[in-house]
């Protein structure tokens, strides 16, 4: 079954990167489950960076964040130790199944994701020199080929809006999410 707007996702905890349990859906609010792509993504390292600087906007609004990655923890941990929202390992990609968050070539060969790995690549790589960010595995679990995928869960579990992007570049912004919320 694929989620979709409507849809009532079941309760259950997962395990985060550091082997906490995160809620999902969130009992006291709602919850962005936002789906990356492999460790180190450049993509998405910035894109979690630019949710890392908006986060206690975020909470304000009553969303908790849990991003998910198809690779294992111990792949991810050096890649996202220093973000304040839950991080969770997902290398046999059952969430990515269960929420219709798929792999396509189209991640990368869209025209449309090109500029957004430009700009990644020139954020990134600077970080990674001076040894602020790790490079990624040149075989990433899961592969380089996978979409992103936006979700806003209620308390209930019912899913209030829903997005897989289209290349790897298609995500929600922070001001996208808030707009969500305030919703």
């Amino acid at each position: 079954m694929t989620v979709t707007e409507q849809s009532i996702i079941a309760s259950r905890a997962l395990e985060t990167v550091t082997g906490e349990p995160v809620s999902v859906p969130d009992p006291g609010g709602l919850l962005h489950l936002q789906f990356r792509r492999f460790a180190g993504c450049p993509i998405c390292n910035v894109h979690l960076r630019s949710f890392a600087r908006r986060y206690a906007e975020i909470r304000a609004a009553g969303v908790t964040e849990v991003a998910v990655f198809h690779a294992p923890a111990a792949e991810l941990a050096p890649h996202v130790a220093d973000l304040p929202f839950a991080v969770v390992p997902d290398p046999a990609r059952r969430l990515y199944v269960e929420f219709g968050v798929e792999s396509s070539p189209r991640a990368l060969l869209d025209p449309r994701v090109w500029p957004g790995i430009i700009r990644a690549v020139a954020a990134e790589l600077p970080r990674a020199l001076r040894g602020k960010a790790k490079f990624p595995d040149r075989r990433p679990t899961g592969g380089r080929l996978g979409l992103p995928g936006d979700f806003l869960i209620a308390p209930d579990g019912r899913v209030l809006a829903g997005r897989i992007g289209a290349h790897a570049d298609d995500q929600w912004s922070a001001d996208e999410l808030l707009h969500l919320a305030r919703r």
